[in-house]
């Protein structure tokens, strides 16, 4: 039965004037998280645009937040600040259905040409299998990586802003939540050497592609190949582990391509464990890098 006092309004747990002094000395942490975004997406996105929609969230945070629940105000307005700007970006549907069908019908020519080469094509042969040319196949590839970017970033570098939500995450859900970083961070460590080493300077430390192609001593043409492989073995690395109906079907077992990527997932079994998963993370779901970072306090 409803009562009067259920179907009242809720009072909001500050006053008008405290709201607003929030909002005015967390302005500056609107401008960082926006900073911050701006290096891993493309350049046509206007800050104006992404600084709009995180102090509309900054305003809504400070309405909603109840300081009795024990939640610091940073960590509750980060949460929606970065929610926000993604589904800013979201809206300027800069990955379109035509990029991602491209995208699909690429891996699939990439992956039938390295079962019939016996190795990664170039990308002349994959451009010259699709019908289109390597600029056409260079921008389809770097629309869906920065698309990937945003996904792993904010994956491998989970913080606390990143887990606080209106109701806190149960026990079940964080001990999913840090096997998969877990995983994740293992099956980077059991990637082949030089992928690694793409996978964490580009990804990770966030290292123009013409840098870490100087350091390795090739193109950044190769160096995107590297990086497109390298992505696909993890993605088939984690499915095989933790969702195995995602896991892609082997169509020759015995092929050397084939063999290598059982090689890679056996290696990743072998590299980790329960305990060694959980290491990774504290019981709140905090790396030792997200742990350091002043931002995530």
């Amino acid at each position: 039965m409803t009562t009067a006092a259920d179907s009242a309004p809720a009072v909001p747990a500050l006053s008008a004037a405290e709201q607003e002094e929030l909002i005015r000395t967390h302005m500056p942490l609107v401008g960082h998280l926006v900073r911050d975004m701006l290096t891993r997406i493309p350049n046509h996105i206007h800050r104006d645009d992404l600084t709009s929609a995180g102090l509309h969230a900054l305003v809504t945070a400070a309405r909603g937040w109840d300081p009795t629940r024990g939640i610091p105000f940073h960590r509750f307005a980060t949460t929606r600040i970065r929610g926000a700007i993604l589904d800013e970006l979201r809206s300027l549907d800069w990955a379109t259905r035509s990029v991602r069908t491209k995208a699909r019908m690429t891996d699939t020519t990439r992956q039938s040409l390295t079962t019939t080469l016996g190795r990664t094509p170039t990308n002349e042969e994959l451009a010259q299998a699709l019908g289109t040319t390597t600029t056409d196949l260079h921008q389809t590839d770097n629309d869906v990586q920065r698309a990937t970017v945003l996904s792993l970033q904010g994956f491998t570098t989970s913080s606390a802003d990143d887990l606080v939500t209106e109701r806190n995450p149960g026990p079940e859900d964080m001990l999913l939540r840090r096997e998969q970083i877990g995983y994740l961070h293992h099956a980077i460590e059991s990637l082949p050497e030089r992928l690694q080493t793409v996978v964490t300077e580009y990804f990770l430390r966030e290292r123009p592609m013409a840098d870490i192609a100087a350091d390795l001593g090739v193109t950044e043409s190769r160096i995107s190949q590297l990086r497109a492989e390298a992505l696909s073995l993890l993605k088939d690395g984690l499915n095989t582990h933790l969702d195995p109906h995602l896991a892609p079907e082997v169509e020759n077992p015995e092929s050397i391509v084939a063999r290598r990527r059982a090689s890679y997932f056996a290696t990743i079994a072998g590299n980790t464990s329960l305990h060694s998963r959980l290491a990774l993370t504290n019981a709140h779901g905090l790396t030792p890098l997200a742990i350091q970072d002043p931002t995530a306090a």
